[in-house]
């Protein structure tokens, strides 16, 4: 084995493998334990530091980090904010985002701990418009001066209820355990919207760190460590991106993004809807088939008792009591049951003495061998059925693509 990667999927790019990068031990948390004494403060429990990067897009993550581990309905994140330099990069970040609201916004803080920023944002307007944070902490701290939600925020859903102009999330990117997945559904719930929905992410930049071996970044509450790549890489899930920027002398990277979702995924989510109604009609369409032909006294054989053919008996309701008879091929089969149904599986040679009016092959693709062993066999039916295009077909006089080849 390659000793420079491991098995890790990157919470990024979901590449499979990563490069172990900084092992430094175990330590109790840096920024949430607020501990009371200096005895407590010694007893903390200690967390893994187990830092890997992932050869693709470059992202850094703790791969031995437990979410679990983080009081954050505890204690809110704490940033200092107030020096000179800060100020000004805030300033600067708050008029970019702004130049893209329309007069009046509704404005979603994720993750806005004592609610300072938002509320900078708020005045910088006016106070016009609907200024909304949320945050898991809720201490006496949290979301001061705004419409305050003390939980986490849930894109598709909460999106759809707050109809939201810019949703902003400073800071909080590295704290996820999913990021991906969370810029996935941001993008997917302005969707649903029939206005442009804007989304600013900053967070710390780490290419510094790595490049001047700085050791104390590295700190457990960051499960992610973006560096320039891999904070690209995620943005340009989430829409168009257009702004993506260092800051504070490239000690953080922040960008702007119209959300949205390209016209080759939207296809492929309508093409899945589509196939899910399309399914629903075919399984009660098939399963009426089915009741007809028990109803109508016909001798039904099922060829095939497992895998495809089990879960054709199993979806389409032929059990025991009505449809009994299951044959197969493979001596290793018979004498075992179809599962969930209960159906003994008999060997083919029972259809020789005892012929069916109808044999149904679930496993259409293996169809024209099965019918060239019942002839060869002298096993006669009087209708061989397949499933095609949500219905049961006569494989002789219907169409379907199984003659073929």
């Amino acid at each position: 084995m390659n000793p420079n990667v491991i098995v890790a999927t990157c919470p990024v790019c979901a590449h499979g493998v990563a490069s172990p990068l900084f092992s430094g031990g175990a330590y109790p948390l840096a920024t949430l334990g607020w501990p009371g004494s200096a005895d407590s403060a010694r007893e903390m429990p200690r967390h893994p530091h187990d830092f890997v990067q992932c050869p693709r897009c470059t992202h850094v993550w703790n791969r031995s980090f437990s979410y679990d581990a983080i009081p954050y309905q505890k204690n809110p994140m704490r940033m200092f904010n107030q020096g000179g330099i800060w100020k000004g990069h805030m300033a600067e970040t708050r008029d970019l985002m702004m130049s893209k609201m329309p007069p009046s916004p509704t404005i979603i803080d994720v993750g806005c701990g004592d609610g300072d920023f938002i509320a900078k944002l708020a005045d910088s307007n006016d106070r016009i418009g609907r200024y909304i944070g949320f945050d898991v902490s809720t201490s006496e701290e949290s979301g001061q001066g705004v419409e305050f939600h003390g939980r986490y925020f849930e894109p598709l859903e909460d999106v759809a209820a707050f109809q939201p102009d810019l949703i902003l999330m400073r800071h909080v990117l590295e704290h996820l355990t999913d990021p991906a997945s969370f810029v996935d559904q941001l993008a997917w719930s302005a969707m649903a919207l029939q206005k442009p929905l804007w989304f600013f992410a900053e967070l710390p930049c780490i290419d510094r760190a790595l490049r001047h071996r700085r050791l104390a970044d590295f700190f457990y509450e960051h499960f992610s460590h973006f560096t320039t790549e891999s904070f690209r890489a995620l943005m340009a899930r989430g829409g168009t991106v257009d702004t993506f920027a260092h800051g504070y002398d490239g000690e953080v990277l922040y960008a702007l993004v119209r959300l949205g979702v390209d016209a080759d995924r939207q296809g492929k989510t309508q093409a899945a809807a589509q196939f899910h109604d399309d399914a629903e009609r075919a399984e009660a369409a098939i399963r009426g088939q089915i009741m007809a032909l028990g109803a109508a006294g016909q001798r039904v054989a099922v060829w095939g008792g497992t895998g495809k053919a089990a879960a054709f008996v199993n979806r389409f309701g032929l059990d025991a009591a009505r449809f009994p008879l299951v044959v197969d091929s493979d001596r290793a089969k018979v004498g075992a049951h179809v599962p969930g149904s209960g159906q003994v599986i008999q060997f083919r040679d029972v259809l020789k003495g005892a012929p069916v009016d109808v044999v149904v092959i679930p496993t259409q693709w293996r169809a024209k061998d099965i019918l060239a062993e019942m002839q060869r066999e002298g096993i006669i039916a009087r209708q061989t059925l397949i499933e095609h295009e949500g219905r049961l077909v006569d494989f002789h006089t219907d169409d379907h693509p199984y003659r073929s080849g």
